[in-house]
């Protein structure tokens, strides 16, 4: 019984996404798919040191 609360709630919480994508068809998968490139890019240089520098690399090789 718990798991159809969980599907309750988590259904009423993301109903205007869900409706979103039957209406529209539209999704977030452009949005994933770039957080998979900066994930891929940052594991690439083993973490972060220099905020401002990795911002600086992302946007002149991804935008």
């Amino acid at each position: 019984m718990p798991q159809l609360f969980d599907l309750i709630r988590t259904m009423s919480i993301h109903y205007k996404n869900i409706l979103n994508y039957f209406d529209n068809r539209s999704t977030n998968a452009s949005a994933e798919s770039f957080n998979a490139k900066i994930k891929a890019f940052r594991a690439q240089f083993r973490g972060v040191r220099n905020v401002d520098f990795f911002l600086y690399r992302l946007t002149t090789i991804f935008a």
